[in-house]
């Protein structure tokens, strides 16, 4: 499967899915996530057929760098 956006051609044929650590059987929150030439891809883990979200590695950093800075903790 091929999808094209951000000026990304994204082949997710090709992924290499990585789990979270956190997921599992009795949790909500599960993701994998892939990285595809300078794309990231991120689906529920839950529904391996269900779509994925892109994002460029500018968006990825600026989010994996809110993540470690507390941005998102409630």
């Amino acid at each position: 499967m091929e999808i094209e956006t951000k000026g990304l051609r994204v082949d997710l044929s090709r992924a290499a899915w990585r789990k979270s650590s956190a997921s599992g059987p009795n949790c909500d929150n599960c993701v994998e996530v892939a990285f595809i030439d300078d794309a990231i891809a991120v689906r529920d883990s839950k529904n391996p057929d269900g779509p994925a979200l892109i994002f460029t590695q500018a968006e990825w950093d600026a989010f994996v760098g809110g993540a470690k800075d507390g941005e998102f903790d409630l």
